[in-house]
């Protein structure tokens, strides 16, 4: 299941949908992980970490894009 983390350029060019998709797919993994977590022994605890840090990456480019536009609306 080791994942290699998302590289902020691949995000930017996303569609707002793909980032979504792909939110909700990072979030499942890292629910699963804890779960396995909890329940028994992880091969690698350091891919939750990984998947942390790649839900902040996707809420960070959703976050400019949201205030890019609110930026652009304005006269």
């Amino acid at each position: 299941m080791a994942t290699k983390p998302l590289k902020p350029a691949e995000l930017r060019q996303m569609s707002p949908e793909q980032l979504a998709l792909t939110l909700k797919d990072t979030v499942k993994q890292l629910f699963s992980l804890r779960f396995q977590a909890t329940t028994e022994r992880v091969e690698t605890p350091s891919e939750m970490r990984k998947l942390r840090r790649d839900i902040a990456r996707i809420k960070t480019i959703m976050r400019e894009r949201e205030l890019q536009k609110e930026r652009q609306a304005k006269p």
